[in-house]
């Protein structure tokens, strides 16, 4: 949840490291650093906040052409000076960069302190900086083999030495880490967004590799230092796509490039003739397809809820039993893994660690695995059996929503793949088929209503505690509104199921706790509005987003309507507006929408 940049070559490196963590500054944003390397010695510079205030505290002559940068989510320690990155030797002659979390960092910090050292963080990083330093080994790439032996945990790390001036040495055990090829200089950083500008060949780290980085090219290689000769491949992302591009806001314009991102993922995968979506990055036959019983979902936050949605169009396209689980809970319960489950892992960085983590232990017992990732090339897309890439296009904001929305097209997909080797009709398949090409054209009239929605979020905004209640199809599009409501203008934002709301949460409804209802127009109508009844009847404030065709009779309830799509896709659609209720609530309370406080992008720590 931290983000690393380094650099090697005949340039300054200084602004170059800015500029990459600048860019990776939505993985962690409580402080940042950088370390130079010059003539003689590593200049270290480090800020509590923003990269903007390194900026501004950087000496206006920092030359050296070798250096690594940090931007930090904090885990051990809070945000300071001294816990900010990069960490430093006593002597000042290795300097450290690192995302992950060492297990062990106590007991080492107990033993390096019983042996002399001073230590000046709260840090786990910090140790490794004071191991290599210690180590008795010939050479830079054996010390961090040495020390990275005595840590237990997870780790991307990046090392330099003013003794060693010519090379970076890195490391990776379970966060990401990617090597960026240039003309006669190198990049090292912990996300493409870092490179984009400077190069389009990348190489990627595996768990347990290490490599070292000169200017000229680099090698990469295993603990016993046998070499793994790691090719680079060609990335395709354009720089402009991380810009903002006119919106105040990169969570604003990644809600209105929504109708763009659905026909991304959609395109060339629907088969007219046989009403059935193609998937061979699957790599599954229909005969395998077919000799699945049951599919289990994995994810972590809105792409858990993605998969709650997911699993409810599979049972109902394919009639095959589906459901949904946080990926952080799954590993500790020793989870029983069957040959004829299908396993999808959800995840729109791919580097998920909770969802890695949960890939790597259905893959130990033998299951088969598919992922359902943006990004190309991370772990997950890597570690997986097959897969469906959301094509989302590049997502900065913390909070999810184009990569949300192609998830739940991605699901859509899965099931109409699923349900046409069984018994769903070719006819029903070109049901969906034809509601997935519309989709674009209906997304973007709810976005042409954000004015109206925004009237609505000011009011919301006020409120101290909100609930969103929806039922079956609609609860996953609760559960979503109230994370996406909560995340972002910190408001507490609470889910139910709109059938659970007399068994308990309706002693909270009052006047001062508004009530966000799923209401579509479908099989349970009646009940939705029996429920939105009780509220108001309790004097309960209700916003409903429903249908054109649900009527509401003398029920008073302002209304946000979606348009009508099929019955197994609506709730796709009905949470397209709550991207634009908390969009426009933290807007109206003046919040940092992009980067909320507390969280990260890319979740690569437990």
């Amino acid at each position: 949840m931290c983000g690393i940049v380094g650099y090697i070559g005949g340039q300054n490196a200084a602004p170059i490291l800015l500029e990459g963590l600048t860019r990776l500054e939505y993985r962690g944003y409580d402080s940042a650093g950088i370390a130079v390397l010059g003539a003689k010695n590593a200049q270290v510079h480090r800020v509590v906040g923003r990269v903007r205030n390194l900026a501004a505290a950087l000496p206006k002559r920092l030359t050296g052409k070798v250096g690594i940068g940090h931007t930090r989510w904090a885990t051990h320690g809070p945000a300071s000076e001294a816990n900010a990155h990069p960490h430093t030797s006593e002597d000042g002659r290795i300097c450290v960069v690192h995302n992950g979390i060492i297990d062990n960092a106590d007991a080492l910090r107990a033993q390096l302190a019983d042996a002399g050292v001073t230590l000046t963080s709260e840090t786990d990083t910090e140790v490794l900086a004071h191991l290599i330093a210690r180590s008795n080994a010939d050479t830079l790439e054996d010390a961090v083999v040495e020390a990275v032996s005595r840590i237990t945990g997870t780790y991307a790390i990046a090392v330099t030495d003013s003794e060693h001036p010519d090379r970076l040495v890195i490391a990776r055990n379970g966060s990401p880490l990617i090597i960026g090829v240039g003309e006669r200089e190198m990049f090292v950083a912990s996300d493409l967004a870092a490179l984009v500008r400077h190069t389009s060949q990348v190489a990627h780290l595996d768990d347990g590799e290490f490599a070292t980085v000169f200017a000229a090219g680099y090698r990469t290689f295993t603990v016993d230092e046998s070499d793994t000769t790691k090719p680079a491949t060609e990335i395709d992302i354009a720089a402009e796509d991380l810009d903002l591009g006119g919106y105040p806001h990169y969570m604003a314009k990644e809600i209105q490039e929504q109708p763009e991102s659905v026909e991304r993922i959609i395109r060339g995968r629907l088969d007219d003739r046989f009403g059935v979506a193609r998937l061979d990055g699957l790599n599954l036959t229909p005969r395998e397809l077919r000799g699945f019983s049951r599919v289990k979902i994995l994810g972590c936050g809105s792409a858990y809820y993605a998969g709650q949605v997911g699993a409810t169009m599979i049972e109902e396209l394919a009639r095959i039993p589906a459901d949904a689980e946080a990926a952080s809970e799954f590993r500790y319960r020793n989870p029983i893994i069957e040959a004829d489950t299908l396993y999808i892992a959800v995840s729109q960085s791919g580097e998920t660690i909770d969802t890695a983590f949960a890939v790597e232990e259905i893959k130990r017992k033998g299951g088969r695995v598919v992922g359902l990732v943006n990004v190309v090339g991370s772990t997950i897309a890597r570690a997986c059996d097959g897969g469906v890439y959301l094509h989302a296009g590049p997502e900065i904001a913390v909070a999810s929503t184009k990569a949300l929305t192609n998830m739940a097209i991605g699901f859509a997909l899965i099931a109409l793949a699923l349900g046409r080797v069984r018994d769903l009709s070719n006819a029903d398949g070109q049901r969906i088929i034809d509601a997935l090409r519309a989709m674009p054209g209906q997304i973007k009239s709810i976005l042409d209503d954000g004015p109206r929605i925004a009237e609505h979020a000011k009011e919301f905004a006020t409120a101290n505690s909100l609930f969103f209640v929806g039922r079956v199809r609609g609860y996953p599009v609760a559960r979503e509104g109230a994370q996406k409501f909560k995340e972002i203008s910190y408001r507490h934002a609470e889910a139910y199921q709109t059938s659970e709301l007399k068994h308990g949460p309706l002693a909270l409804i009052d006047a001062a706790l508004p009530t966000v209802a799923i209401v579509p127009a479908d099989e349970l109508t009646d009940r939705n509005l029996a429920a939105v009844q009780q509220i108001k009847a309790r004097g309960g404030a209700v916003l409903a987003v429903t249908h054109e065709d649900v009527d509401f009779g003398e029920l008073d309830v302002p209304r946000i309507v979606v348009p009508k799509t099929e019955p197994e896709l609506d709730p796709i659609l009905l949470t397209i507006p709550l991207q634009l209720l908390a969009y426009h609530a933290a807007l109206s309370l003046g919040y940092d929408i992009d980067k909320p406080r507390n969280l990260a992008k890319s979740v690569t720590v437990e």
